[in-house]
């Protein structure tokens, strides 16, 4: 199973995990995912970045499920 960049309309082969939480809503430990393909690491990464929520950025292991990674959102452009 293809994992796939939470970037609205791509269809890309995730290859990042965004690992994120918002403060006033999540626990500290809590973190949420987004996927990223290359294209869009950055852009994803800045959105969360400008919010304060980024808290780390790392590759997909490709062996692993969706039950591995956390959890998914559909993410902004």
């Amino acid at each position: 199973m293809s994992l796939t960049c939470s970037a609205k309309d791509c269809r890309a082969t995730a290859v990042w995990s965004l690992l994120w939480n918002n403060p006033k809503l999540h626990t500290a430990d809590r973190r949420k995912t987004w996927l990223a393909c290359d294209e869009h690491r950055g852009p994803l990464a800045d959105f969360l970045t400008a919010r304060q929520f980024l808290r780390a950025v790392e590759p997909v292991d490709p062996v692993a499920g969706p039950d591995d990674i956390g959890e998914s959102d559909d993410g902004g452009s």
